[in-house]
């Protein structure tokens, strides 16, 4: 049996127990990246433990892929997707654009997820069929909105230094043709276009835990999300959602090699 929308709330409610309280507070932070940096605080630590520790108790059968702790059974049939913390550059910086992934997979494909701001009070869930909102003004069914088309589209990526070689030209090709682009706001950019309010998210050097939980949020409000070669997008890479096909298949004919 999946997990029900209540212990997918437990499990956001112990990760906030332990990020919202750091937030905006001094943060011992470490750097995981050799040459560059790729923030990592104690807050992403302990949420995600925190999240394992209730899994662990209520679904000792089943895998889990997490950032910041080690994989545990990720070839079995149910896995569990955590990132913590999703944008720590923005949880350092006090920016409250950052949020808590948690991803459900049945044999490899993305079927539930959840993503929770503490700091604004949202919380966003696929439930395995719709996608829902829910925040301080209310709670409700979402769906992505379809736009009309690449030139009337709103374009969030996460940073356009990200993209490197060829994917530089690719991203700006379609960067050109949008109504409005901004950068920046990580997870939560998916949410926005997972509610409808933009039109495209358009990412490279993805890791499994940065989309597990988006992909059934974009998906289950109507759009569609995919690698820039039309693949299945668990896997991570280089990625694009859409709020409809159409734009999809604009930006995607855009963006795969040809």
């Amino acid at each position: 049996m999946r997990p029900d929308r209540s212990f997918f709330n437990r499990l956001a409610e112990a990760a906030k127990a332990e990020t919202l309280p750091r937030f905006r507070s001094p943060l011992s932070i470490s750097n995981k990246e050799q040459g560059g940096f790729d923030p990592v605080t104690e807050g992403d630590q302990a949420a995600e433990a925190a999240i394992r520790t209730l899994i662990e108790a209520e679904y000792p059968d089943h895998g889990i892929l997490g950032e910041e702790h080690a994989d545990i059974g990720t070839d079995r049939d149910h896995v569990w997707v955590i990132d913590p913390i999703d944008g720590t550059r923005a949880f350092i910086s006090g920016v409250p654009v950052w949020g808590t992934l948690i991803g459900f997979q049945e044999k490899g494909r993305s079927v539930m997820g959840l993503m929770d701001q503490p700091f604004t009070g949202e919380r966003y869930f696929a439930d395995g069929e719709r996608s829902w909102y829910s925040g301080p003004d209310g709670e409700r069914q979402i769906r992505t909105r379809d736009c009309g088309g690449i030139d009337n589209a709103i374009l969030f990526t996460t940073s356009p230094h990200l993209f490197k070689g060829a994917e530089i030209a690719k991203f700006q090709a379609v960067q050109d043709r949008v109504k409005l682009f901004r950068y920046g706001i990580d997870c939560y950019a998916y949410a926005l276009l997972a509610a409808g309010h933009v039109d495209l998210v358009i990412e490279t050097v993805l890791k499994p835990y940065d989309v597990g939980a988006l992909i059934p949020l974009i998906e289950q409000a109507g759009g569609k999300i995919t690698t820039w070669d039309g693949g299945r997008p668990e896997g991570g890479g280089c990625v694009v959602a859409a709020g409809s096909a159409a734009l999809h298949a604009q930006a995607l004919d855009m963006l795969r090699d040809n």
